[in-house]
């Protein structure tokens, strides 16, 4: 095989680390892969990319893959998702001007997601008593975890996304100068980028999205379903590579090391003292502030992060029914099972690892709303807008 070349796009995030390790810690070259990481700026551009077939995989939005697979927003191409590129990862940053209306409510930083969204909606509530323009949010796309953790938080918290503020999608490395020139007031995304925001001095880590839904499910390896079946072997290959290096990335000994190799600007490029902070679970969530411990901020490997649940994939497209983008099929929901591919990854990894025998698992996010994969009408029955 590594007579072939691999190529695989990615979006300079710290969950971006499996890629990065597995070519510059030999995994991949141990299983006969050559593998290529071209780093892109924008999900729209790792969609395209993907789609028609500059790239063969990518670090991908899970519900990206979704959307393809069923032709929202998009051309209609299916694709699998193998691998997940791990847990967590994720937080909610406003802008200092947004903090400091948030603590007159009586707020601090160690405050829950209710608590947090009960003084965010009265603030947003006294800007609408006084006739101000509403505050934008952005998220890196409308088909991501980032824009259904965000809405999820806002509709539980008695705000709506769609009517209370104003939601628009900017790319990742743009959000902390976008917070800087004052053209948004919050923001949904994965590490670095709030540790950033954080550290120039812009905006206040808020909450991270763990709290929101702890393990909750980010990228995955995405690839087109037809390049799965012609490449058998390469993907099995990539897929083994891929769960090395994760566990690689999770080990605390190895995470300075991480955080400097991944602040190379072939990378991720941000400086490997924020990077340190997502990688060790460890966050400043204001300038000048102690370093929260956040368990299970971001795993890489642990508590079956490379695993790809089919009922995440589920979950994603109960938040597209939810909020418009699509209506409810129970044709969509078999395309969808077919998208997330635990099949595939057990054919991989075969009896390496200790993998779950199941496909779906109940879950829950903060509000205690109970997730059932097998009947995604009724859960969505309980999800009432504010």
């Amino acid at each position: 095989m590594s007579d072939v070349t691999t190529v695989v796009g990615f979006i300079p995030l710290m969950d971006c680390a499996p890629l990065a390790v597995a070519v510059e810690k030999g995994f991949a070259a141990e299983e006969g892969l050559d593998l290529r990481l071209v780093r892109e700026t924008s999900w729209a551009n790792i969609r395209d990319r993907v789609v028609v077939g500059h790239f063969d995989a990518a670090h991908m939005l899970g519900p990206m893959a979704i959307a393809s697979t069923l032709g929202v927003g998009h051309l209609k191409v299916p694709m699998a998702a193998p691998l997940s590129l791990g847990l967590g990862g994720n937080a909610i940053t406003v802008s200092l001007r947004v903090w400091d209306l948030m603590v007159s409510e009586g707020v601090t930083l160690s405050a829950g997601p209710r608590v947090l969204g009960e003084a965010l909606r009265n603030v947003v509530r006294a800007r609408e008593r006084a006739n101000k323009a509403p505050f934008t949010f952005a998220m890196v796309y409308p088909f991501s975890a980032h824009n259904y953790e965000l809405r999820y938080w806002l509709a539980a918290s008695g705000i709506d996304p769609d009517r209370d503020v104003r939601l628009v999608v900017i790319p990742p490395p743009l959000l902390v100068d976008a917070m800087r020139e004052g053209q948004i007031d919050g923001f949904c995304v994965g590490e670095p980028w709030n540790s950033l925001a954080v550290s120039v001095g812009v905006g206040c880590i808020a909450l991270p999205t763990t709290a929101i839904w702890p393990l909750s499910p980010e990228k995955v390896l995405g690839c087109r379903l037809e390049w799965t079946q012609r490449h058998p072997d390469r993907l099995q290959a990539l897929v083994r590579s891929l769960y090395k290096a994760a566990l690689w990335c999770e080990r605390p000994e190895n995470h300075l090391e991480l955080a400097r190799l991944l602040a190379e600007p072939r990378f991720v490029g941000a400086p490997a003292e924020i990077l340190l902070r997502g990688l060790s679970n460890r966050l400043y969530l204001q300038r000048g502030s102690e370093a929260e411990h956040l368990s299970a901020f971001y795993l890489p490997a642990s508590q079956a992060a490379t695993f790809p649940w089919v009922s995440h994939a589920l979950w994603f497209y109960s938040q597209m029914v939810r909020w418009g983008q699509v209506v409810f099929d129970p044709e969509h929901v078999a395309q969808v099972r077919a998208t997330y591919r635990p099949d595939l990854y057990r054919l991989a990894l075969g009896e390496t690892t200790n993998i779950p025998s199941a496909d779906t698992k109940i879950d829950a996010l903060f509000d205690a709303v109970r997730f059932d994969s097998d009947d995604l009408p009724a859960y969505l029955k309980l999800l009432a807008l504010p």
